[in-house]
């Protein structure tokens, strides 16, 4: 199974170029040239054949502009503070899922935008667990948990959630492909903070789970034998437990409520991509990591139940 993220090499690139082109080239008569050849070797090169799927998770806080100069000069730094918290929460809440993540891997392939950002992972669940943990981190920032004082000053946020499987590549340290266009896209269309997803995403819950309305009965051994995990090591399973997915079915704590609408499409090339409205509520047990004594259950909704169109 691929899970890396293929790199183009812009020295190969210019290499080929270099043997099968000319750089700057004046004749007094144009010929439009026979590309056959370079085309054969770029497409050697690139090896879009290897070029594996990602999930990437798109966040936004909504309105960043409509707040005022000093509080959109401090809220880069909360999101970041908030991402922090969340990568510690996924590592910790989920450790057979995110067993091969660590902070630095996360952080490396999350693309800045200031007032959020895409994250890439290797499924949609793990996307979906970012943004459920993240949804809780903003429900204690909101609710005077998280930093107080400066959520006196700056107020209230909101974030919309996008998330997208598609091709994924990276070039010169930085990402491209069609999983982050789409997400940007479906991203910037919609304006009611809700958590939508694309077909692909769809796709893939139905063909490993039945379906994201099963998500709230799954245990973790169920997703223990979804395939994109099934090279993944089983000590995590024995050693320690989930937050969301138990050893048992359970709607007390976890994932309590899920639904899924389609709500319209979008266009990508030549082909429509249908778009789903998720709406999750997700409950945990959070303890406070600078007094183990403080610990609270806490409940949120991801994404919202507003079906309108896109």
């Amino acid at each position: 199974m691929k899970n890396h993220i293929k790199s183009i090499d812009h020295e190969g690139i210019r290499k080929i170029l270099l043997t099968h082109d000319k750089r700057v080239i004046f004749e007094k008569t144009n010929i439009v040239p026979d590309e056959k050849v370079l085309r054969e070797e770029l497409e050697q090169s690139l090896g879009i054949e290897n070029v594996s799927q990602k999930s990437v998770l798109g966040l936004d806080i909504y309105q960043y502009s409509s707040y005022g100069e000093f509080e959109q000069m401090l809220i880069p730094f909360l999101f970041k503070t908030m991402l922090s918290s969340t990568i510690d929460l996924c590592i910790d809440n989920h450790p057979f899922i995110f067993q091969n993540y660590s902070k630095e891997r996360i952080e490396k392939n999350f693309i800045s935008t200031g007032d959020g950002g895409f994250l890439i992972f290797d499924t949609p669940l793990h996307s979906l667990l970012f943004a459920s943990n993240y949804a809780i981190v903003l429900r204690i920032y909101n609710a005077f948990h998280f930093f107080p004082r400066l959520r006196k000053i700056i107020g209230g946020i909101s974030t919309r959630y996008v998330i997208t499987y598609d091709k994924v590549y990276s070039y010169d340290d930085n990402f491209y492909g069609r999983a982050i266009i789409n997400n940007a896209r479906i991203l910037s269309r919609d304006n009611l903070n809700r958590c939508l997803i694309d077909e692909h995403v769809h796709r893939w819950f139905t063909v490993n789970i039945d379906g994201i309305e099963n998500l709230q009965v799954i245990t973790i051994e169920d997703v223990a034998n979804i395939f994109e995990f099934s090279n993944y090591s089983s000590l995590p399973l024995a050693t320690s437990s989930d937050k969301i997915f138990g050893r048992e079915s359970s709607r007390r704590e976890g994932i309590i409520n899920s639904d899924i609408l389609k709500i319209g499409k979008i266009k990508a090339k030549e082909t429509d991509i249908n778009i789903y409205n998720l709406h999750l509520q997700v409950s945990l047990s959070l303890v406070n990591n600078d007094d183990d004594s403080q610990k609270k259950i806490v409940t949120v909704s991801l994404g919202n139940l507003n079906t309108s169109g896109i």
